[in-house]
């Protein structure tokens, strides 16, 4: 790993504030569980005032993340069960018939600063090497560390354009490109995409913010018994953060647990095709822009079902997951903020006679 990876990773060693310790916002916190439970909803987009919780939230999700299998000398953490998306330097492995040494790892959340390089998010060739040996010398990115994992982009609306192009780019292939002097290498890079900002500092480009899975609203906490217990639980972990976390092993125990069994059984649950029909009717009417509202709506109703124990998925599911999947792809007036999700709702209804 690179110096610059290394200190992009997020710490494991520094004491994570407990996601099961946070009081309130549980659109955001609903949000982050889905992405866990199935990655290819695409990640998540947070959005609120400052100060309400959203990178602690994103950070204490690092404890609940499960392990992976990787081939433990790639720097791609590639699946050696996946012929399709493992690194060139797995496959030829794997085409000279040479064995590949398996591991487990946990699943790593990435930091994208939003000063950084090119060379530090996609990597860089290494030309000299590459002219003297004649191989093909690569110093991974920050893409490379956060494949098969989480690319965390606090105040993600204030990111460089040529950062976001890397990011559209990546997000819409699955592979990393670098091409230097005639060179070129690509990698595997699938990733969680998850974004936090304030809309006050301004909203993202449209491409960008179609990438995101789902969209999560959140607002200062007004009700005066919540912000005395979210002051009181801050204050005591700011405190003595180790005894604070020992409060709630268990329960973040139990949660790491469920996430880790809804991953199982996901593919076991079924959503009914009149349900299907009815999430792609709501799409249609609101004048959604392509699928990829219908295929998120799909499958965060199906984690929902799974994390709450149920085989198969409910109009209630749909009901609490509909909003977060399709308010960011509304089409609206540019002088509109993003609509709460009442719009959506109130198609819903229609549609399902609710």
């Amino acid at each position: 790993m690179s110096k610059n990876m290394a200190t992009a990773t997020t710490n494991p060693n520094r004491p994570i504030f407990p996601f099961t310790a946070m009081v309130g916002q549980e659109e955001m916190k609903l949000s982050l569980i889905l992405n866990v439970i199935d990655p290819k909803i695409g990640g998540v987009l947070i959005m609120g005032d400052r100060g309400t919780g959203k990178s602690t939230a994103v950070r204490a999700l690092v404890d609940l993340l499960p392990e992976m299998t990787v081939v433990s000398d790639d720097p791609f953490n590639s699946d050696p069960n996946d012929p399709e998306n493992m690194s060139d330097f797995v496959r030829e492995k794997v085409q000279n018939k040479e064995p590949l040494v398996i591991n487990k790892k946990k699943i790593s959340m990435v930091d994208l600063p939003l000063g950084a390089t090119e060379d530090r998010v996609c990597g860089t060739i290494d030309l000299e090497k590459a002219l003297t040996e004649g191989i093909k010398a690569f110093e991974p990115g920050l893409l490379a560390e956060a494949n098969r994992g989480i690319l965390y982009v606090d105040e993600v609306n204030l990111l460089d354009d040529h950062l976001v192009d890397v990011l559209l780019d990546a997000a819409a292939s699955g592979w990393n490109t670098v091409e230097r002097e005639g060179m070129s290498i690509s990698h595997p890079a699938r990733f969680i995409l998850i974004g936090s900002g304030n809309p006050e500092e301004g909203e993202l480009r449209p491409q960008l913010l179609d990438r995101f899975g789902l969209h999560a609203q959140i607002g200062t906490v007004q009700d005066p018994e919540l912000r005395v217990k979210i002051v009181e639980q801050r204050a005591a972990f700011d405190e003595a953060p180790m005894t604070f976390r020992h409060l709630y092993k268990q329960e973040q125990e139990q949660l790491t647990d469920l996430l880790f069994s809804a991953r199982e059984r996901l593919p076991k649950v079924e959503i009914s095709p009149d349900l299907r029909m009815k999430i792609s009717q709501v799409c249609a009417t609101l004048n959604i822009d392509g699928l990829r509202g219908d295929i998120v709506t799909n499958r965060a109703s199906r984690a929902l079902a799974c994390f709450e124990g149920r085989g198969k998925v409910i109009p209630q599911d749909i009901w609490r997951v509909i909003p977060i999947c399709l308010r960011h792809r509304l089409r609206k007036d540019p002088l509109e903020t993003i609509d709460s999700g009442e719009k959506v709702k109130e198609t819903f209804q229609k549609m399902f006679d609710i």
